[in-house]
């Protein structure tokens, strides 16, 4: 299940989230969000608890959409401690955006989990841009 965000449970849902939070911004008349959905469950079961995934429609919170300079939706911001480390739009199909999403796994969900590595490889994922 997604997490419904508004601009009222924004900051303290994502902003001040403990773990990193994959935000999708999506609306209801989105053909392609309603696509790639399953995709963004199937991750949010493969992570567990070590990302979160919410679900931000773009229409009902335009101050969001526009602080997040949403140019097409679907729209993946990958936020972590506040901070924007990754941004995901304009998928060219269902392998390019499985492709992303098995990188951001990669970085963030690791067993043992050893605060240095894991701190490493998020600065890769930082440096990803889509």
């Amino acid at each position: 299940m997604v997490l419904s965000v508004s601009e009222r449970t924004f900051t303290q849902e994502v902003l001040e989230s403990h773990v990193p939070v994959l935000v999708n911004f999506g609306a209801p008349w989105c053909g392609l969000c309603r696509i790639i959905h399953p995709l963004l469950l199937q991750f949010s079961r493969e992570c567990g608890k070590e990302i979160k995934l919410v679900g931000i429609n773009a229409d009902e919170n335009f101050k969001l959409s526009n602080q997040y300079r949403l140019k097409s939706l679907p729209t993946l911001i990958l936020i972590e401690q506040g901070q924007v480390r990754q941004r995901l739009e304009g998928f060219k199909g269902r392998e390019d955006l499985l492709d992303a999403l098995e990188r951001i796994k990669e970085s963030y969900i690791q067993t043992p989990r050893n605060h240095s590595s894991s701190k490493a490889a998020r600065g890769n994922v930082a440096s990803n841009s889509f």
